[in-house]
Parts: structure tokens; C-alpha cells; sequence
């Protein structure tokens, strides 16, 4: 999935909000939690996966949208330390089902501990995060408890979806855009949302900060399946190629699927069912058949057209001419970034 560290870094670069602020109430909000509870064997994995280094991004975006809202972000504190509590449980289980060794560069917690721990230790994130809420009001309360339920269970949705696609050779563009959506886009919905929520924002902007944040993480993704094959090295940060190696089935895949003629279907295909020596040879073909279809700027229309259904929800939204101002040059940067 896509780097919300880059996500959020170039928001930040089109919007008058400082991070380092944000990040330091954060982090002292963190800190101050008392975790160091009885039985340890619980408590002190979850203590570990949240000190491992990270920009905590989600958290920082419930911080920002308070601030849009009613100029006062410490109050979404609790909420934005539940989104991180949620996101650190999804990590480890996903370390878990995927048994990875490392996360952050460091031993994720089933290998530091057992699977049974960090089945355990996640379980308690999962009900730690809905406690949180507990430091709002009855009617904000709700609010959160019922955003957070359905987002929690939609991201569930959505890491069901990205198993199945491993071995399905049928899956459409509609499913992918699903399963990206779930997996990644509500979470980053949510958080903005809960930053409206807490700051008591009417219910539609509330929902059109939270559709702004949908619209906006699917284009990102998008953009990043893009780069993932097409980007330069020298600037994308990670290895170009590197779906193609993995046989992700992203939508740069799944569009040639669709347009190409039927020996290039066969060879997109047998490609995506090996794991070949040469990689790189690998990856050319698989280029060469994405470009002979147009594909680039197939995924460039889509790029577009997520991009814009962010910007229309922020016409009408109550909101300073500043704040959609920043909002709509962050998503136009989004559409050109090469990062």
C-alpha cells in the first residue's frame, strides 16, 4: 500500500499546519498513557509495537481536521490514540498472517514473543482503542464508537479481499478499487472524520471531510501502483518493479487483462504465476505489454477522475478559503508527485 509518511508529508507542504507541533502533543499524549499494567506478558508487547519509530500519520490527520474545525486539536487527542491504538492492532495481526520477521526494522511481535501473544496483545488493542472514546461526551461517544465499528470491520473486509486476489485469476478493476478502498482509504477517511466529529462539525461536513479522505487515499494508491513500475528509481524510494515481482495484481495488471489481445493475456498470465531468476527481464515484458495497451495513462485518467470527486465535496463545505485552498493544491500536487 501506498506511504502515508509521503501522504502526509505532502498535505503538509500545501497547508499552513505545523507537523512537529502536532506530532509533540502526540507524543506526550502517548507517553502519558499508563500501560505498564498487570499481566505483563499482555501489556508489554503492546507497549512495544507502539514505541517502534513512525511518523504516526493517522493520528496526525484526526489532529488536523480538529484544527480545520474548530482551531482547537487537543481535544481529539484521545480519538487520535485510539486510530493509532486500531492501526498498531492490524499490524500485528497482519505480521502474523504474513509471518513476517520484521516491522519498522525491528522483530514484530509474534516473532519477539509467540503467535499466541500477539494474537492476545492485538485482541487488547482492539478493545483499549473503543476505551478512548470514553473521554467524550455520550453523543460524541457514540458518534466515534459507531464510525470506528464500521471502519474496523471494513478494513477486515478489506485484507479478506487482498488474500482472496492472490489466487483468483478473475478479479475485476471494481474489486480492486474496493479492495483498496477497505484496506486503506476508510482508515484515513475515519481519522479526518473523527477530528470532525470531536470538534463538533455538522454532520455533513463531517462526512464530506471523511469523502474528501476516501477519494483522495484511493488516487494515492493508484498513483503508487503507477510509480511502482513506471516511477524513476532515483526518486520513488523503493524498488521500481516490485508488484511486478511479487505478482501483485494491481490495476495496471488488471487494465491490460482487459484491453490486451489474447497472446499478451497469456503471457501477462504466465508471468504473474511465476517466480522468475530474472527479475528484471521479467519486468520489462510486463512493461512493455502495460505501455502497448496505453496503460499509463489509463491509471493517470483514474488518478484524475479520484482526485476530482475529492475536490467537489469541498465546495460546499464550512471551511476557511484557506483550508480548501490547501486541501485542493495538496490533491493537485497529488496528481503530478513523482514520489
Amino acid at each position: 500500500m501506498f506511504s502515508l509518511k509521503s501522504f502526509l508529508l505532502l498535505y503538509l507542504k500545501y497547508f499552513t499546519l505545523d507537523l512537529t507541533v502536532f506530532q509533540k502533543e502526540f507524543s506526550n499524549y502517548k507517553e502519558a498513557q499508563d500501560l505498564n499494567r498487570e499481566p505483563k506478558n499482555l501489556y508489554q508487547p503492546i507497549r512495544y509495537i507502539l514505541s517502534l519509530p513512525g511518523k504516526k500519520i493517522r493520528p496526525v490527520l484526526t489532529l488536523m481536521a480538529a484544527k480545520i474545525f474548530s482551531g482547537d486539536f487537543k481535544t481529539a487527542l484521545p480519538a487520535a490514540y485510539a486510530i493509532e491504538m486500531f492501526h498498531n492492532f492490524t499490524l500485528v495481526h497482519d505480521d502474523i498472517m504474513d509471518d513476517a520477521p520484521l516491522r519498522r526494522g525491528k522483530e514484530t511481535v509474534h516473532e519477539k514473543w509467540n503467535t499466541n501473544t500477539g494474537i492476545l496483545s492485538g485482541d487488547a488493542m482492539l478493545i483499549l482503542a473503543y476505551q478512548y472514546f470514553e473521554n467524550y461526551p455520550a453523543e460524541t461517544f457514540q458518534k466515534l464508537a459507531k464510525l470506528f465499528s464500521k471502519t474496523a470491520l471494513e478494513v477486515c473486509d478489506g485484507q479478506q479481499l487482498d488474500v482472496d486476489f492472490e489466487t483468483r485469476n478473475d478479479v475485476t478493476i471494481e474489486e480492486y478499487i474496493k479492495m483498496i478502498s477497505l484496506k486503506t482509504s476508510v482508515l484515513i477517511g475515519a481519522a479526518l472524520k473523527m477530528g470532525a466529529i470531536v470538534s463538533n462539525a455538522n454532520e455533513a461536513d463531517a462526512q464530506k471531510i471523511y469523502d474528501f479522505g476516501l477519494n483522495l487515499g484511493i488516487a494515492f494508491q493508484l498513483q503508487d501502483d503507477y510509480l511502482d513500475t513506471f516511477g524513476n528509481p532515483e526518486t520513488f524510494g523503493k524498488q521500481v518493479g516490485g508488484d511486478i515481482i511479487e505478482n501483485k495484481k494491481t490495476y495496471l495488471f488488471l487494465k491490460s487483462l482487459e484491453l490486451a489481445e489474447f497472446d499478451d493475456k497469456n503471457i501477462l498470465h504466465q508471468l504473474f504465476q511465476e517466480k522468475l531468476e530474472n527479475n528484471e527481464e521479467k519486468i520489462t515484458k510486463i512493461k512493455e505489454i502495460f505501455s502497448k495497451y496505453n496503460i499509463p495513462n489509463h491509471i493517470k485518467n483514474q488518478i484524475n477522475n479520484y482526485s476530482q470527486k475529492a475536490f467537489g465535496v469541498l465546495e460546499s463545505m464550512q471551511i476557511s478559503d484557506d483550508a480548501k485552498k490547501g486541501l485542493i493544491n495538496f490533491g493537485k500536487a497529488l496528481m503530478t508527485r513523482n514520489v
